[in-house]
């Protein structure tokens, strides 16, 4: 990939941004803002789900990590195939360290992680206000279980969820120019 402009001038070193969290905290929305700000790529993981797999969520039934692996494959495979021209930004819940793990290994690039969070009361009235999507709020109980938070390892940062999105964006933009 090649380098991109962080919005100050200075150039950073190639970025796979993933925008990570539970159903209904914000994610995509920061995911597009962030894209549109470096000028990259804009994935929705939630568009490379199988029509299965949103039934089945539609029906308040959680995906299992077996529904999970060839979704987070086709979702590491893209990243890798849009990295190759430009930067990317993909908003994907990879709720768990071995999901993050799978984007890393099939994508072949060092990913950077966002992480949208808030308390159990914002981000259950966050989703309980959001219409138009498969996952209904039902759902968010099993994804806050599933939710491994980023290790201090990780390459990420967190971001509070009841930040305004040029905030987030900002403050994420900022960890990007960071990391090298």
């Amino acid at each position: 990939m090649s380098e991109v402009d962080t919005g100050n001038g200075a150039r950073s070193s190639p970025v796979a941004v993933v925008v990570m969290g539970v159903a209904g905290a914000g994610k995509s929305t920061l995911a597009a803002a962030l894209a549109a700000r470096l000028g990259a790529e804009f994935i929705e993981a939630d568009d490379l789900h199988s029509a299965e797999a949103m039934a089945q969520m539609a029906a308040g039934v959680p995906l299992t990590d077996d529904d999970r692996w060839p979704w987070l494959t086709r979702v590491a495979t893209l990243v890798r195939d849009e990295g190759r021209t430009g930067p990317v930004v993909v908003a994907c819940s990879a709720l768990r360290r071995v999901y993050r793990d799978v984007l890393i290994r099939v994508s072949g690039l060092d990913l950077a992680f966002v992480h949208v969070h808030g308390t159990d009361e914002e981000l259950a009235a966050r989703i309980g206000q959001r219409t138009g999507h498969f996952m209904p709020a039902s759902m968010l109980a099993s994804q806050l279980a599933t939710l491994e938070p980023l290790a201090s390892e990780e390459n990420g940062i967190v971001v509070p969820l009841a930040m305004p999105i040029e905030g987030a964006a900002e403050v994420a933009l900022e960890f990007l120019r960071q990391v090298k």
